[in-house]
């Protein structure tokens, strides 16, 4: 994957996981890709460890796990908070 593919799937992640965890998060642009690409890692060794597969392009499985991820970072992140 290049770089474009992870930073629109960072982007695409970011957005859904801010969705799924809908605290005032005062979060820019630029957080919310690199939530969505610290999400799309985690939820690719995680996934890769359940054996539900890994990121491998812009599909709807590489989204679903990135996005997964993404929601863990943003509830550990408001865990921190607290």
């Amino acid at each position: 994957m290049g770089l474009l593919s992870w930073i629109v799937l960072g982007l695409i992640a970011g957005i859904i996981g801010k969705w799924i965890m809908p605290n005032k998060q005062n979060i820019g642009l630029l957080m919310t890709i690199l939530i969505g690409i610290a999400g799309a890692v985690i939820g690719g060794f995680v996934g890769t460890l359940l054996g539900l597969g890994h990121i491998s392009g812009l599909s709807i499985k590489s989204i679903l796990l990135a996005s997964a991820g993404a929601t863990l970072v943003l509830w550990l992140k408001e865990r921190k908070r607290r």
